[in-house]
């Protein structure tokens, strides 16, 4: 018999098998300081493009403001106890109103996490019988929420209608057999490729096919659409969507997420998704700050216009200088090149010891071998001086790259590096 633990420790796991090296510098880096476009790693001020803070909400004065004084007036115990037994206050009903109001949905439910959130509310909605549609690239909490679902599931090719039609035939004929429904489950923004989900034309397919849509617009609700309501507003298929899903970890910079949609179904999913019924509700700093949030996301569109006139200018920039950053459609900048993972982290290690340029990078085994993405997110509290530097440390750094200046045997040791 085999020692449970033997293997965890034998090889890491597919992203923990560089661990002894990447921990501290790759993998969990500890960026410093307030939260922003320029932080310190390792005693260095960088310019950072990791922070999903699409509205540079998460520093904003007013939202400091808000946030300590709704920590002094609560604390982070208030209320106490899960939200369907004695952890529900008027406070928490007034931001549900608020949200459907803004997302034009009939109703919403708050949730206390994004990830666990939509795996139990994938988990609550499907039983044996319905069949689950989804989209292949989904993000790790829909496929995790999936392996929850006991009934059969199937995958179409990323934001290929033609392959979600052919799915559903499929799904159509399952369901058919077994009494059960279908599901359909994709993206509003897909966060690693920029690119939004094929909204209008998966809801288009209704007209053929009996099917409900559920999508997580993590990365596009707060900023995408005439008044940042997310993707299926900036598609204008908004009425065609059955279940909207995003967080609050995004543009909001905060915690905590929701989903929204017909009255009858959120009365079921308030009595029967797990991760609520059993966990403590939503602190009530949160939730007042979430509110004072939503307010300005509707009351100041400057936020969004800045984040596009930056969203913008650095992807026009990056194009001009002959980089390919895919077909993304959103802020969400990935830039592709090619090198081994060695390559990656020696010219990752170049953005940032010696351009002082901080961005997430990603290699294999999430990616293909001889693929790297270097993934920036602009934000709205980014500056023309910061994109200006990093358009040029790219520029440089590639042709290192191109040169095969970066070849290394290994990944460098973060000793190297310190």
């Amino acid at each position: 018999m085999a020692d449970v633990f033997a293997k965890l420790i034998k090889d890491g796991g597919p992203l923990g098998q560089h661990m002894d090296r990447a921990h501290g510098y790759f993998a969990f880096p500890k960026l410093e300081g307030e939260l922003g476009p320029r932080m310190t790693f390792r005693g260095k001020e960088m310019i950072v493009w990791s922070l999903n803070n699409y509205l540079g909400l998460v520093n904003h004065p007013e939202v400091r403001r808000v946030d300590a004084e709704a920590a002094a007036k609560y604390g982070m115990g208030n209320p106490m106890g899960a939200r369907m037994m004695s952890g529900n206050t008027a406070k928490h009903d007034q931001l549900e109103k608020v949200i459907s109001e803004f997302v034009g949905r009939e109703d919403t439910m708050l949730l206390n996490f994004g990830y666990q959130g939509i795996m139990s509310c994938i988990d609550a909605l499907v039983n044996r019988r319905d069949v689950i549609v989804y989209d292949a690239e989904a993000h790790a909490c829909i496929i995790d929420g999936l392996r929850l679902h006991m009934g059969y599931r199937y995958a179409f090719k990323h934001n290929n209608a033609e392959d979600c039609e052919k799915q559903l035939q499929r799904a159509t004929e399952m369901a058919n057999k077994n009494g059960g429904g279908i599901l359909v489950i994709t993206e509003g923004v897909f966060g690693m490729d920029g690119e939004q989900g094929i909204l209008k034309e998966i809801v288009e397919l209704k007209k053929n096919y009996e099917f409900r849509i559920l999508i997580d617009d993590a990365h596009g609700f707060g900023y995408m659409g005439p008044n940042g309501a997310g993707a299926d507003s900036a598609q204008g298929c908004e009425d065609g969507i059955d279940l909207y899903f995003s967080t609050f970890v995004k543009s909001m910079g905060s915690i905590g997420a929701f989903i929204s949609g017909p009255k009858d179904v959120l009365k079921y999913l308030r009595y029967n998704t797990r991760s609520q019924i059993f966990a403590k509700s939503l602190p009530l700093v949160v939730v007042e700050g979430m509110l004072a949030r939503m307010e300005m996301v509707k009351t100041m569109p400057e936020l969004r216009e800045k984040l596009w006139y930056n969203v913008n200018r650095l992807q026009e920039g990056l194009k001009a200088r002959g980089f390919d950053i895919g077909s993304t459609n959103s802020p969400v900048t990935p830039v592709f090149m090619k090198g081994d993972v060695p390559e990656a982290t020696s010219m990752v290690m170049d953005l940032r010891e010696n351009y002082h340029i901080f961005c997430s990078i990603v290699v294999y085994p999430v990616i293909p071998k001889g693929d790297i993405i270097y993934r920036i997110i602009p934000t709205a509290a980014h500056s023309d001086e910061d994109i200006d530097l990093t358009l040029k440390a790219f520029e440089e750094t590639k042709k290192k790259l191109d040169r095969g200046e970066y070849k290394v045997a290994e990944i460098p040791a973060m000793a190297e590096a310190m």
